[in-house]
């Protein structure tokens, strides 16, 4: 059993759910993406997601994409998201790329998977790559022994809830709600529902992103999901910090207060 799988049990087992992290790679810096990262696991956030910056991320809220394209133009490459994976991976923590599909197709699919688990990672997460297409990467990933992670949404039907858990070997992702990604007030009635869907037809973990940036929200989703992602908040604090270091500080705190809701017993 893969590193993620593993971790996702053993929180089934303890009752209690995992915290999902996402920061972009190369934002506010390289080195600073990564310090930030290394803090999170530190105060207990359990798996990390690391975002490939592209030019046209089509399901990113205005937060990430103000990251998103500081890292572009400071000239961050794929190789600075695996050079990052590195490094956060050897905290333990299990290490993901989050990623749209036109950069992996243009890198190539089988070395895009290859150089992935060669730093370290443990799978991808492919917002836009749908699964009836998705037949070379998710051989490319088993090849190299990589986790496949796949989105439902709330407007999902039977028949694609059926195939994305076909296809998914890691966790499945639910959106909690149709839009882009972003910190919002509630995370909603949608996204419980949508897992119970999900729950009646896989048994692959499910974990809830999309608009958690608190730990009472954090509270909520982790009473019926196996995960709760959280990306916008944590960018939030990073680009209204004077320093890196004050931005590493307010993630580490956030962090350590998602940890304590997630990771509490049902």
């Amino acid at each position: 059993m893969s590193s993620l799988r593993s971790s996702f049990e053993a929180a089934r087992a303890r009752n209690s759910a995992l915290l999902v992290g996402y920061l972009p790679a190369g934002f506010p810096s390289v080195d600073g993406c990564i310090a930030a990262a290394v803090a999170m696991v530190e105060s207990g956030v359990d798996v990390i997601e690391i975002g490939l910056p592209y030019s046209d991320p089509v399901m990113d809220g205005p937060v990430i994409q103000e990251a998103v394209e500081h890292a572009l133009q400071a000239g961050v490459r794929i190789a600075d998201v695996f050079a990052t994976v590195a490094v956060v991976a050897k905290t333990g923590a299990p290490t993901l790329v989050m990623t749209y599909w036109n950069p992996v197709e243009r890198y190539g699919v089988e070395r895009f998977a290859q150089d992935l688990a060669a730093a370290g990672g443990a799978g991808v997460i492919t917002p836009d790559l749908t699964p009836e297409e998705s037949g070379a990467w998710t051989a490319a990933a088993q090849a190299a022994g990589l986790e496949t992670v796949f989105l439902v949404a709330p407007s999902s039907p039977v028949e694609r809830i059926d195939k994305v858990a076909e296809v998914t070997t890691g966790f499945i992702y639910a959106a909690s709600t149709m839009g882009v990604t972003g910190a919002r007030a509630s995370v909603g009635v949608r996204a419980h529902e949508l897992v119970d869907r999900i729950r009646a037809r896989s048994t692959s973990p499910v974990a809830v992103g999309l608009g958690v940036s608190a730990p009472d929200q954090a509270r909520e989703v982790a009473a019926y999901a196996d995960g709760v992602i959280v990306g916008s908040a944590f960018i939030r604090l990073l680009i209204d910090a004077e320093t890196e270091a004050d931005g590493t500080r307010a993630v580490a705190e956030l962090a350590g207060e998602l940890a304590i809701a997630t990771h509490q017993p049902r």
